[in-house]
């Protein structure tokens, strides 16, 4: 038996079941549903009845799950989606009601106002979601399948990128697949797990002309083919082959995000292996003499996926694909999206080039580079060289060879993923030997080159190319003492800045021979920038301090926000130790930061800078600089022509209050309150200045506009500071003297006056807002906002959102508690300007947002508003013009398709509010315009209504399902039965006037005397009668 709650409301019991509303709403669509289906299988609706049995066993699959009720939390808020997009398209399709839905839950016409109403039908039908404000991140998930070739039989290191052709760069880390000479995994446990997932890909990566390419690297015999070369058990890395696949053509196949498709990729071998290093691009290019196109039946067979969101999500939806060894391969560098707490600390190093001596020999030589990486010890490094997601970390990294080549260009890249407490003092060794293809095989070692990870001054690496010098050694060279090599130059740098070297070095450079390396560095925890460094550590050169500041903005962002909690420690360090000297500069850096973070890429640090703030911030004395240079900044802005640096100050305003208030916070612990007073007075000349910034002319200035712009614009992000240090009163004072000093539309041009609304409109959306005692404060100015633009049919888009949100929050708080004096003043200042308003408007396209306003105000007023409005006109003439106005207004509803067929709930709303809203105006009607000031125009005009009311569509009960007209009269009864007697009512106080034009309501009435419904039939009767007597 079904749970079930049992309601008492007045003197009628409700019976509501328990079970989650979208599980009921399912069960009675799906019966609903059920009638309809079988109608189109006898209509020979063939398609869309295959297609709804479909949708339907969805549904109760879907159904099945939710009323197990085993599901996480987001999977059931994924369930309760898929079922609401299925009902929204059934109904659609089958011709029903559209549905109004708030977080996949039906919702309560009586619960919401009609704006809102009005707001959540139209955003379903235009089914536009929420814009995110911060990127979303796309992964590409790649599976190796097979490979399928018949010609090396020997083992092969498959390596995957993406590469941006356009930029001539690899973008991503690598993903390296081990297979054996047979094309299987080498490693027998990862059959069928040969996946991997290229992470953080952003909406403009994918724009990019990106490549797939595929590099394979065979061990086994110097030359394929020749088994002279070398002896079978010495081993050798060689290049065989690549394979390119674009990524335009992956996104034209891969319609669907949860979709998977095979590719096939053809892998060409190169002509000479001196064109090794760009064969990607050669076959990207289709130079075909530079390579070789293997048979049909060669290639790697891949398939791929994209899927979308934040990897967490990802993790959590595709959990099937995460439990097959899923390698990670990041993109080289930060993503768009950079998270707090991503922990990195990886340099990725590519072997470019190098240029080496034949040393006496007849050929060439064939030359391997083996890496190491070595503490300040000597000790090496264990597992801190990657080759590619997907295989472990080794201790040594050996090149592959070209053969008979003293000019090699490798360009391999490695990732060294180096504990970030071994970095400093750590370097890179690399060792040249010689592959011999004698007998012995001998790899003999020629050279050496290495480079210290990080510099004197604590930088590391720069992202660039770097030349190494060469080092002539021999096997029986030892490196167990790594300080004989690390006080010789590494670089040309290096030696310029050692010129007293001793002559007998334990090494001699090569002057003929060099090597090329080149760095990325993506640490979260180290910093290549100079500046930065020198401004974490300014207490060594305090005399550099303001040069220091003033280089800030150089400082790129991702620098900025992997240091965010030590940068801002310093600046308010700086600040406490010299306010005079530091103070303007400090502020400037602290709103530059208070910017940056306002990036989309950098937006996720905002909880960190909040966290800061409430966590760490320790500068209980900023407040008072902090408050005073933005004053200073403000009471500038009428003398200064360039305002970019108060435009910028003005867009750190939330931030800048937030370093304020905390400040104040922790100087008022600290001192059990004291300066209390000095303090509210600095808030009271900070808002002066604001005021007299929004009170300026900026007709005749562009710098002005926009620094009042910014400034309107962060102006409602504030609100929620002052409330921890101000009573909800005081802030609304505040807040309401600086909407009162805008200038009024006259004033001001197009572009500010939008501003200005926005900003009126945030603030009517902020929590100061939502607070009875502050919304009596705020609503008069709102409205003489409101009511000016309406006058002059300015910003009616804008003006009308205001308008819903005031209705959204007056009908919430009027659950709560009374509203009789808010429902006052907006029908004092706004009925009849929303009427003269629609009058104008009503044919046009966004005059639904007005019809639900004028509908969500009416609804809002009781008899008392109703009595105080019809008492306070002037003359008759005046309420003569308000009736005729409602009356026009009512028809034209009724005329117009305002709301669609399919919306009946607002159809239905609409007309119910029209009744009773006709039910309180009839009486002065009656008072006023009867006997001997009986006026002709406006009977007419309420009698038309009438037989328009009963007209309706939406009314004519006869024409709907059962299910349907259950429904409707459930809810509000026949509402024609109501108006008939409403009709009837009027018509007989009217007494013996009788020279309307009797025949047209006759014509009108006669057809609803036939109506099935006997109240209703009852009351048409009655009033024929009383009209033909």
């Amino acid at each position: 038996q079904k749970k079930s709650a049992c309601i008492k409301i007045v003197l009628c019991e409700t019976v509501v079941p328990l079970e989650d509303p979208i599980i009921t709403e399912t069960t009675s669509t799906l019966q609903e549903w059920g009638v309809l289906w079988k109608q189109l299988y006898v209509k020979h609706k063939v398609d869309l009845f295959h297609k709804l049995r479909h949708v339907m066993n969805e549904l109760i699959d879907l159904r099945r799950q939710l009323i197990q009720g085993h599901l996480a939390q987001d999977q059931t808020r994924e369930i309760k989606r898929h079922i609401t997009v299925r009902l929204d398209w059934g109904n659609e399709h089958l011709g029903l009601d559209l549905v109004p839905r708030k977080e996949f839950e039906m919702v309560d016409p009586d619960q919401i106002s009609v704006s809102e109403l009005y707001k959540l039908g139209d955003s379903m039908r235009q089914r536009h979601g929420d814009s995110c404000r911060v990127p979303v991140s796309h992964h590409l998930f790649i599976n190796l399948k097979s490979f399928t070739y018949n010609s090396i039989s020997e083992d092969a290191d498959v390596f995957f990128s993406l590469y941006d052709t356009r930029e001539a760069k690899q973008i991503s880390e690598k993903f390296m697949v081990k297979l054996n000479k047979n094309g299987g995994p080498k490693n027998p446990e990862k059959v069928d797990r040969l996946c991997a997932l290229f992470t953080d890909l952003s909406s403009k990566d994918l724009k990019r002309d990106l490549y797939i390419v595929a590099h394979v690297i065979r061990t086994g015999r110097m030359l394929l083919n020749d088994s002279k070369k070398g002896p079978p058990h010495v081993q050798y890395r060689r290049p065989y082959g690549c394979a390119v696949l674009a990524m335009s053509d992956v996104f034209h196949t891969i319609t669907d995000l949860k979709e998977e498709k095979d590719f096939v990729l053809k892998v060409y071998t190169c002509n000479n292996e001196n064109e090794w290093y760009q064969i990607h691009e050669n076959i990207i290019r289709k130079s075909n003499t530079k390579y070789s196109a293997p048979s049909t039946n060669y290639g790697l067979i891949i398939s791929l996926q994209l899927l979308r969101g934040e990897l967490e999500q990802i993790r959590r939806e595709n959990q099937a694909v995460f439990n097959r060894a899923l390698a990670l391969t990041r993109k080289l560098g930060f993503p768009d999206v950079i998270l707090p707490g991503d922990t990195r600390n990886d340099l990725y190093l590519t072997l470019e080039r190098g240029e080496f001596e034949r040393g006496g020999k007849s050929v060439q030589k064939n030359i391997e580079v083996t890496l190491y990486v070595l503490y300040a010890d000597g000790d090496t490094l264990k597992d801190c060289i990657s080759l590619g997601s997907g295989e472990p970390n080794t201790s040594e990294y050996r090149s592959f060879v070209l053969y008979h080549n003293n000019s090699p260009r490798w360009s391999e890249m490695v990732k060294l993923p180096i504990p970030i407490d071994r970095f400093r003092g750590s370097h890179l060794r690399f060792e040249f030997r010689h592959c011999s293809t004698k007998d012995k095989g001998e790899k003999k070692l020629f050279g050496f080159a290495f480079t210290p990870l990080m510099r004197e001054d604590g930088t590391t690496l720069s992202d660039e190319s770097h030349e190494l010098y060469v080092y002539k050694c021999d096997e029986n060279a030892t490196f167990s003492n790594q300080g004989l090599y690390l006080s010789l130059p590494c670089c040309k740098e290096d030696f310029n800045s050692c010129p007293n070297l001793p002559a007998n070095l334990p090494f001699q450079r090569s002057p003929k021979e060099t090597f090329w390396v080149s760095t990325i560095l993506c640490s979260t925890k180290l910093t290549q920038n100079v500046d930065l460094l020198a401004l974490l550590n300014w207490k060594a050169h305090p005399d550099r301090v303001l040069d220091i500041l003033g280089r800030l903005r150089q400082i790129s962002g991702e620098e900025i926000v992997k240091f965010l909690r030590d940068v801002l420690d310093t600046l308010f360090c700086l600040l406490d130790d010299n306010t005079d000297k530091y103070g303007p500069l400090v502020f400037q850096s602290l709103v530059f930061i208070i910017n940056l973070l306002r990036d989309s890429r950098f937006y996720h640090f905002r909880p960190v800078i909040d966290s800061y703030i409430q966590n760490h911030f320790a500068g209980a004395l900023a407040y008072k600089e902090l408050i005073r240079c933005l004053k200073w900044y403000m009471d500038r802005s009428a003398e200064v022509v360039r305002q970019d640096h108060i435009q910028e100050a003005m867009r750190a305003l939330e931030y800048l209050f937030k370093f304020i208030v905390q400040s104040r916070i922790l100087y008022s612990r600290a001192t059990c309150g004291m300066e209390e007073e000095q303090f509210r007075a600095s808030i009271q000349e900070l808002f002066q200045s604001i005021r007299f910034v929004l009170s300026l002319d900026s007709r005749s200035s562009e710098n002005l506009v926009f620094t009042q712009a910014a400034l309107l614009n962060s102006f409602p992000d504030i609100f929620d500071e002052l409330l921890q240090m101000f009573t909800v009163q005081e802030v609304a004072e505040y807040v309401r003297g600086t909407l009162g000093s805008m200038p009024s539309t006259v004033d001001i041009g197009q572009s500010m006056d939008v501003v200005k609304l926005q900003s009126i409109a945030r603030t009517v959306e902020s929590r100061l807002f939502f607070f009875p005692e502050s919304r009596s404060i705020l609503l008069p100015v709102v409205l003489h906002h409101i009511h000016l633009h309406l006058r002059q049919q300015r910003e009616l888009l804008i003006c009308s959102g205001i308008l819903s949100s005031i209705f959204s929050i007056i009908k919430t708080s009027s659950m709560e508690s009374s509203v009789q004096e808010e429902v006052e003043m907006m029908v004092e200042s706004l009925l009849d300007v929303l009427l003269q308003t629609l009058l104008s408007i009503m044919s046009k396209s966004h005059s639904g947002e007005y019809v639900s306003c004028l509908l969500s105000l009416l609804r809002q007023m009781t008899e008392i508003h109703f009595h105080h409005l019809l008492n306070n006109f002037h003359s008759k003439e005046e309420l003569k013009e308000f009736l005729l106005k409602i009356f026009c207004v009512f028809r034209n509803l009724m005329k117009l398709t305002i709301f669609p067929r399919d919306w009946s709930v607002m159809r239905l709303l609409t007309s119910h509010i029209i009744v009773v809203t006709t039910q309180f105006l009839s009486p002065a009607l009656h008072k006023n315009f009867s006997e001997a000031d009986f006026d002709f125009k406006v009977w007419n005009s309420f009698f038309s209504l009438t037989v328009l009311y009963i007209n309706q569509p939406s009314l004519q009960l006869e024409a709907l399902s059962p299910a349907k007209r259950k429904k409707v009269l459930d809810k509000s009864g026949d509402m024609r039965v109501i108006m008939a007697y409403e009709l009837f009512s009027m018509w007989q106080k009217l007494g013996g006037i009788i020279i309307l034009d009797t025949n047209t309501f006759l014509h009108q009435y006669i057809w609803h005397c036939t109506a099935k419904n006997s109240a209703f039939r009852h009351s048409m009767f009655s009033f024929l009668s009383v009209s033909v007597t």
